[in-house]
């Protein structure tokens, strides 16, 4: 039996491409791995599958007149695409929703934590706001629960999370909490749009003194956040995402109230990489009918008791998040684009084993963690 031909034009940053789609079952497969910006009308013209990242648009602008009849982004966002248009063009889309989502609520725990030793926040007498209560906002939810937090939600198409809580209208939420974490996709229009989510009007009826964006930039008017912290010098930001990346807000970057300010990374984890491959490989072999022969765990360093982690709770934050911040001058757009790039890469936290009153406790779940922490941390 002859293969069949294909040609697929990939992100080079995509976790293990050349491992996962170099063969593929019943193909004869050409691959061109690519750096994000030479993803160009030119070079995907005669391919047939697209593979990318967020730093690509994929559009009428890229794909008009090509031969592509399949693109799939390793990332759990996709407003990086037009999905009315590729319908329209009878393009199969995919995306890796949900293959990082530990990876994010780890730094979301990461940053909570590094919070409380900084004494911005009493893990046990907070109340989050959590905008957003899908794949990571709801399980975020219960595990800040477990931590001690008293946690209120707003996810506007929903009535009711998997725990039975009450969601709020988003105004109740912002007059309710201490702190406001997004969680939500990028809508850019319609009943559940969520553009600028957060603007000047939503942050003047805020009554809380900390704001953490680990969910898309444009959810958060960056100007009206800008304002809104100047207007007080109590209040406090964590970003991950940003407004208009890479070509971000310098005076954001830089301003000393945004006390962690990371490159968009929050999903960068090893396991979290090579699932966002799995995903759109199982996506792909799904279109083409073909049995998935690979898995991502051929490409994750195993995991032994001669190679596992070691580190305390708070060395542990340092180590996995090394968030370079002491000054803020040090912020630049070379430093923000060179660290995107060249992040350290952890593996997930339950490969970290974890030293708790004189015991080690290999992290098998998150909620593990949370007991931890609920035994541990709040003591400090």
């Amino acid at each position: 039996m002859t293969d069949h031909s294909l040609h697929i034009v990939a992100d080079a940053h995509i976790w293990g491409v050349q491992e996962a789609f170099a063969n593929l079952p019943g193909y004869k497969v050409k691959l061109d791995a690519l750096e994000s910006g030479e993803i160009t009308p030119e070079t995907v013209n005669r391919a047939d599958v697209l593979l990318t990242r967020s730093a690509t648009q994929v559009n009428a602008g890229l794909l008009k007149g090509s031969n592509v009849r399949f693109a799939a982004t390793a990332t759990i966002g996709d407003d990086h695409y037009d999905k009315l248009w590729l319908d329209s063009q009878g393009i199969i889309w995919a995306t890796a929703a949900g293959s990082s989502t530990d990876s994010v609520i780890e730094y979301m725990l990461a940053v909570l934590l590094e919070l409380h030793r900084r004494g911005l926040i009493e893990l046990n007498q907070v109340r989050m706001g959590i905008i957003g209560a899908g794949r990571i906002g709801g399980k975020l939810a219960m595990l800040c629960q477990e931590m001690g937090l008293q946690v209120l939600l707003n996810d506007p198409p929903r009535q009711r999370n998997e725990a039975g809580e009450l969601f709020l209208p988003l105004s109740d939420l912002l007059h309710k909490s201490d702190i406001l974490s997004l969680h939500t996709p990028f809508i850019a229009d319609g009943d559940d749009c969520t553009y600028h989510v957060l603007n000047a009007d939503s942050l003047s009826e805020f009554q809380g003194r900390g704001i953490i964006n680990a969910a898309r930039g444009s959810c958060l008017d960056n100007d009206a956040l800008l304002a809104w912290l100047e207007a007080d010098d109590r209040r406090w930001a964590v970003l991950d995402c940003w407004e208009h990346e890479p070509d971000i807000s310098m005076a954001l970057l830089q301003h000393r109230q945004v006390v962690i300010a990371t490159p968009h990374i929050a999903g960068h984890s090893l396991d979290g990489k090579a699932a966002n491959t799995q995903y759109i490989y199982n996506a792909l072999c799904d279109y083409l009918k073909v049995p998935g022969q690979w898995r991502m765990e051929q490409i994750l360093p195993k995991v032994t008791s001669e190679n596992i982690e070691v580190a305390s709770l708070y060395q542990a934050i340092h180590e996995l998040y090394p968030i370079q911040d002491d000054d803020v001058q040090l912020r630049t757009a070379c430093a923000f684009k060179d660290q995107r790039r060249h992040y350290p890469v952890r593996r997930a936290w339950q490969h970290y084993r974890i030293h708790v009153d004189q015991s080690w406790v290999i992290q098998n779940e998150l909620s593990q963690v949370m007991h931890m922490l609920k035994q541990h941390v709040l003591k400090k």
